[in-house]
């Protein structure tokens, strides 16, 4: 009778089940069997969906994609598909040009294919030396002068002010005057040492200045042979430009144009010489189109030598890296023309 009250009661209210467990409770022990059932079905509530709390119509879409992804995978065309609207043809995006891959207007090959070259005569031993030509083309040095980066023009007045400041105006004309005066006394000892008068030339470099670049060279001279021109002036005779070449030999025998520079400071790479690679460049190509020479080069050499005496750095530039070279010294070229 108790039990079927307790029924009852609990299908007319649904009151608060605390204080049904209490009254009954306290009236009469209950089997365990009923009270576990009563305390599993009543005392916890039921977790709700968090998805059933939101606006569905409002969020149909996102809803949908969440509760079927398993029934919405991507096939490769559906993806095709949404890359070509998203991106756009694959063919209209096409990968950046890189910097420095740009071709000159007016190209003009590194080797000359037309060229003749001659057999070698019996007074080939004898070094070239031609005059440079007094003309109105500008020289390889002017044209590198007058297309300077703004990056290099602006390194380059920093060094200058700082050694005005340390030197003064006047200090700094003296030294910039030493340096080429250097430039040319170690230029001429190199002749010298390959004319066959290296003893002169040695004596000569004992008491001055040119003795410590002369002793940073001696490794690189072991590998030079067959000198074809020293001090001999070049002029590209289509593309109308002059200059004056350091020396044609071999290098381990690869014949190169050399190209001797001077550093207080160590230059380790051949980035370290800034625009000398392009200099070197154009005095091969200027020689592959000069009728005045029966040789063509492929190779050039950039020897930093050092006062201090320490071992120079001898930087080989191969056909390859040469041909790059040649590339950027025609934009140069092709610069200077535009702004003359």
């Amino acid at each position: 009778l108790v039990r079927m009250q307790f029924l009852q009661i609990l299908s007319r209210k649904l009151g608060s089940l605390e204080m049904l467990f209490q009254i009954q409770f306290c009236q009469k022990q209950f089997p365990y069997t009923y009270l576990s059932t009563s305390a599993c079905v009543y005392s916890k509530k039921k977790k709700g969906n968090s998805y059933e709390q939101v606006d569905q119509e409002k969020y149909k879409n996102l809803v949908h994609s969440v509760t079927s992804y398993k029934t919405s995978a991507q096939t490769p065309e559906t993806i095709l598909e949404e890359d070509n609207f998203l991106y756009g043809p694959p063919g209209k995006h096409r990968p950046p040009i890189k910097a420095g891959t740009k071709t000159p207007k007016n190209w003009v090959p590194l080797i000359n294919p037309s060229k003749r070259i001659l057999p070698l005569s019996s007074d080939s031993n004898v070094p070239m030396k031609i005059g440079l030509q007094r003309t109105k083309m500008p020289s390889v040095t002017r044209i590198l002068q007058e297309t300077l980066s703004p990056q290099q023009v602006f390194y380059l007045e920093r060094w200058k002010q700082k050694m005005i400041e340390q030197l003064g105006k006047e200090g700094f004309e003296e030294y910039t005057k030493n340096l080429f005066l250097q430039g040319e006394l170690f230029h001429s000892a190199l002749e010298s040492i390959f004319l066959s008068e290296e003893k002169a030339a040695k004596e000569q470099g004992e008491d001055d200045v040119v003795a410590g670049y002369l002793s940073s060279v001696e490794h690189v001279l072991e590998d030079i042979s067959e000198v074809k021109a020293l001090e001999s002036g070049v002029h590209h005779e289509t593309l109308q430009y002059l200059g004056l070449v350091d020396c044609v030999a071999k290098y381990r025998g690869r014949l190169c144009v050399i190209d001797w520079k001077t550093s207080e400071k160590p230059k380790p790479f051949l980035q370290n010489t800034y625009d000398n690679p392009l200099q070197v460049a154009a005095y091969i190509g200027a020689i592959n189109h000069d009728a005045n020479y029966d040789f063509q080069v492929r190779c050039g050499l950039v020897v930093v030598a050092y006062k201090n005496g320490s071992p120079a750095h001898p930087h080989f530039m191969d056909p390859d890296l040469c041909s790059q070279y040649w590339n950027k010294w025609l934009l140069r070229l092709e610069e200077y023309m535009d702004k003359n």
